[in-house]
């Protein structure tokens, strides 16, 4: 089993919450312990697993990183899911896409609007894209813990399967004359987040059925990628819960 070094205070403990990966062991600073860690030692306990003291130049050689808040956890790899297991409730299914989110802090962003919206999921291709790596958890406030995401090989030939699933897939597109506010986002859909310097590539952009935009008060280059998301998110919410609510 391949393993990783989880860092930071939620995506450790969120992991220890989610139970979706096995930990093997925990691992705790002696000279920088800024947060209160009654609630990752009482879950470690719980589950019975080793806790380990070592100094904070330590762990920022095995997890990579100085950023790890004076905790970390060894624990297997994220467990990517099948693309056919987000739209098992097609009806209402709701998915996110991100094409060419190279920016672990955007992806991570992107993943923790995903989950507070009730998205089934994030797919992601495998190249030319963050991953679901132990940044992207930090990200995230831990949230990745929580959320399925599946990796593809082709988000071209993905889309097409989506749609055959039932889905419509809603290109975000600062260009596009429709706005979001105007688009019917309520069924089953599958929202395209492109990069912050390109957006979406021209030929996964032929593939959705509608792009949209959000509108500026003012000329601008564009929202920030995970902010743009955060707003077609939270709007397809709006309209789903005023149908349900009708």
């Amino acid at each position: 089993m391949k393993t990783e070094i989880l860092y930071g205070i939620h995506p450790v403990t969120e992991a220890l919450k989610a139970r979706r990966r096995t930990c093997f062991e925990i691992y705790i600073t002696t000279d920088r312990t800024p947060y209160n860690l009654s609630e990752v030692t009482e879950a470690a306990k719980a589950l019975k697993l080793p806790i380990k003291s070592m100094t904070s130049s330590q762990l920022s050689v095995l997890s990579g990183t100085e950023a790890h808040q004076g905790i970390g956890a060894k624990v297997s790899e994220y467990p990517l899911v099948a693309l056919e297991s987000l739209t098992e409730t097609r009806a209402s299914a709701f998915i996110v896409l991100l094409d060419g989110i190279v920016d672990p802090q955007n992806m991570g962003a992107l993943v923790r609007t995903s989950l507070c919206a009730g998205v089934n999921g994030i797919v992601f291709p495998k190249d030319r894209s963050a991953s679901a790596l132990p940044s992207v958890s930090k990200s995230s406030a831990g949230a990745m813990e929580h959320l399925n995401m599946a990796m593809v090989t082709n988000l071209s030939a993905t889309i097409q399967e989506l749609k055959h699933s039932g889905l419509w897939i809603a290109g975000l597109d600062k260009s596009a004359e429709q706005t979001l506010y105007d688009a019917d986002l309520t069924g089953p859909i599958a929202v395209v987040i492109g990069g912050e310097e390109k957006g979406i590539r021209p030929l996964v952009k032929k593939q959705c059925d509608f792009l949209i935009s959000i509108p500026q008060s003012v000329a601008f280059n564009s929202l920030n990628a995970s902010v743009a998301g955060a707003v077609v998110m939270y709007e397809a919410v709006r309209q789903r819960r005023a149908i349900e609510n009708a």
